[in-house]
């Protein structure tokens, strides 16, 4: 049987079911999403945009899929501690694809600003989320957003009006919660009106040693003259494979810092397609990876120049240790009315074994001639000359090994604007180098 029949028929058997659990405005994409997952298939190493990781394997496997809601027991709030010192966050939890609204935070957000299940949403506010959902996230070209948007039934919005500026950062902690293997397929809005702003830290945790696949779809629009921190930190284990595609929409003005940061994992593979659609606007997209062991971690870009006076920079390391795979496809693409348009993309990569392999693809791609733009990537092992100068002075190979290693992912960490999430991030490296996942005090989830 292909990976694709068992989806095929889950949607056949189970259509009336997700349809009777959501909202008429998730429903109303559902099939056509459907129709273009059949007809598209899960892209082969073929396809330029998945060469380096094999889709049919990841779905092959036979997982449970919640089409009943059923509840997992678990109160967040009881058993998750986070320690980040001086941190102040909004915090609210997603348990799989379920927004959990049992318990909220006792701080609330300034007047106008939502933060809510999606399904809710699409009920209270129909119109406003049939305006912006499945809409930059198009299943007609991509095979795994069509399958999210088929089987997704709720997930996460949330809106920040007109003008409104939101100091506290807000935190959202998706966890992973089952006794059986799982597929868990979460759906992410985010709308940022003109001149927003707000700082959002997205934490991948799994409460159980089960085998996990999670599909994730994140549509964020970025509004005239709107600043947007979007933060995505994976701590899961190694028996969880995570598929995220990430879609953003930025207009005229608009800022955007993305960084995504995979700390322990099984098989991630994180897609990015990110549009300028007014002059103006800045990005700064950042990735750090840290991977041993079998260890698989794919990050694909698309940045998009559709019209001119825009600037955008793109860092993503990798330290790859074991057996570990990584790999890197980025392509800016810069159209033929994108003048004056700024670009910098750079991949540089520390490969610690013969064993690991990293394939790292950075790409330009520019059909206007005003404009500034470069992009390399470097792939190699830690210097022998400054290992041996550190030893000279006391420090043995062991010690010195780690030492270059955090001083070479350092500097993605420092992009972080947040500065307690900055400092506890440099903590969580070190450790993670030193053998160790770096859990907070107090957290039962990923222990």
């Amino acid at each position: 049987m292909s990976s694709e029949k068992q989806y095929i028929d889950l949607y056949a058997q189970s259509r009336e079911m997700l349809n009777a659990h959501s909202s008429a405005v998730l429903n109303g994409v559902r099939d056509s999403a459907f129709e273009d997952f059949k007809r598209q298939r899960f892209p082969s190493r073929k396809v330029e945009r998945y060469k380096y990781t094999d889709m049919d394997k990841l779905f092959e496997p036979d997982y449970g899929v919640n089409v009943n809601r059923v509840e997992f027991p678990i109160n967040p709030y009881s058993v998750f501690s986070c320690d980040v010192p001086n941190l102040s966050t909004s915090l609210y939890f997603v348990v799989n694809d379920t927004f959990y609204k049992k318990a909220l935070p006792k701080v609330g957000l300034p007047e106008g600003v939502e933060v809510m299940s999606l399904k809710d949403a699409a009920d209270v506010h129909p119109d406003f989320v049939a305006k912006y959902y499945g809409k930059i996230a198009k299943t007609s070209e991509d095979a795994v957003t069509a399958l999210n948007t088929m089987l997704a039934e709720d997930g996460l919005f949330i809106h920040v009006p007109k003008n409104i500026k939101v100091e506290r950062a807000i935190q959202v902690v998706n966890i992973l919660r089952s006794n059986v293997d799982l597929m868990v397929n979460r759906r992410v809005l985010i709308v940022m009106d003109e001149g927003a702003e707000a700082k959002l830290l997205f934490c991948d945790d799994s409460a159980d040693d089960r085998n996990f696949l999670g599909t994730q779809v994140i549509e964020a629009y970025v509004g005239e003259n709107a600043s947007l921190d979007l933060y995505c930190l994976e701590e899961t284990h190694d028996k969880n494979t995570r598929v995220s595609n990430v879609y953003i929409d930025q207009q005229a003005n608009s800022r955007l810092n993305h960084n995504v940061i995979t700390l322990q994992n099984g098989i991630t593979r994180n897609r990015l397609d990110l549009v300028f659609k007014g002059e103006g606007a800045e990005c700064w997209c950042n990735g750090c990876v840290i991977a041993d062991k079998s260890q698989h971690v794919d990050n694909n870009t698309l940045i998009d120049h559709q019209v001119g006076h825009c600037n955008s920079h793109e860092l993503y390391k990798y330290v790859l240790d074991d057996q570990a795979v990584g790999a890197f496809a980025g392509r800016v693409l810069v159209r033929h009315n994108a003048q004056k348009t700024n670009s910098e993309e750079r991949n540089q990569n520390l490969v610690m074994t013969k064993h690991t392999r990293m394939y790292t693809q950075p790409m330009l791609e520019i059909y206007a001639d005003d404009v500034k733009c470069s992009h390399g990537s470097t792939v190699g092992q830690l210097n022998d000359a400054a290992k041996f100068y550190m030893q000279q002075r006391g420090i043995d190979e062991h010690e010195a090994k780690l030492l270059l290693e955090f001083a070479f992912i350092g500097e993605v960490i420092d992009q972080i604007k947040l500065e307690p999430l900055r400092d506890r991030l440099h903590q969580l490296v070190e450790k993670r180098f030193r053998g160790g996942l770096g859990t907070c005090n107090g957290c039962k989830i990923c222990k």
